[in-house]
């Protein structure tokens, strides 16, 4: 079970396919994270949202998707490469629905993003779960956990997912950002409050907290700039890997 999952917050469509193909060549990754922002639950707004999230666009995906979409095209090496959709987004089930249909299998909504957290859970289930049919049993869901949150906001529904992220950042929605310390009492508590449930951490990963994430419990390491501005990616991933964690999701 890999500790390290890359995350890519493409700002067009172009670095999205330049990013997944660096990252689908390096050997032992197999789960990448895609960024989604719609500008709206978080700012600034990434692809394909940010060409458009001036305009009024409603939350559905926007047309440059959507044209990928109706032509078959797919997320790469989706045979060994398993994709992770972080949807900070208001209507996080129609901006779903296009990454599903694009072979995306894991969904991270974020707890913060609705007023009702339960209905958005059964209605993604009656979406994306056993009443979609086709993909029954293949899609599964997460809940992040924005810094200021209580874990009350999630811990009702734990029953309904399969993973808790906990965002390691103030603002979300941005690469490179200070990690913020106080992710950690959070961790430490759910941990202690829940010790078989999977976390992943994200935003502000670096060698220099991984270790301590990973001692707390913490399963998987969401890693963006620390990957992706490296000199070497594929070393910078092994370095993590070298920590490995009991606790992968």
């Amino acid at each position: 079970m890999n500790l390290v999952i890359p995350a890519v917050l493409p700002a067009s469509r172009k670095e999205l396919e330049e990013k997944l193909a660096l990252l689908t060549q390096i050997s032992g990754v197999s789960r990448i994270q895609i960024d989604v922002v719609d500008g709206k639950f978080a700012a600034p707004a990434s692809w394909p949202y940010s060409a458009e999230a001036t305009q009024g666009t409603p939350y559905t995906a926007p047309a440059e998707l959507q044209a990928m979409i109706a032509k078959g095209e797919m997320l790469p090496q989706l045979d060994r490469v398993e994709y992770e959709i972080d949807l900070m987004c208001r209507d996080a089930l129609s901006a779903a629905a296009a990454w599903v249909a694009q072979g995306a299998t894991r969904l991270t909504f974020h707890a913060e993003s609705v007023s009702d957290l339960p209905r958005l859970l059964a209605s993604a289930r009656g979406r994306f779960g056993a009443g979609a049919g086709f993909a029954s049993n293949l899609i599964s869901f997460g809940l992040a956990l924005n810094i200021g949150s209580d874990l009350a906001l999630i811990e009702p529904c734990l029953n309904e997912i399969a993973y808790v992220q906990f965002m390691g950042i103030a603002r979300i929605g941005r690469q490179a950002e200070p990690f913020d310390e106080r992710v950690l009492e959070k961790v430490r508590v759910f941990r202690v409050r829940h010790p078989k449930f999977p976390m992943q951490v994200d935003g502000g990963v670096s060698l220099a907290n991984a270790k301590q994430l990973v001692a707390l419990g913490v399963g998987n390491l969401v890693v963006g700039s620390g990957i992706l501005r490296a000199s070497d990616p594929a070393s910078a991933i092994a370095a993590f890997e070298a920590l490995q964690s009991p606790y992968g999701v």
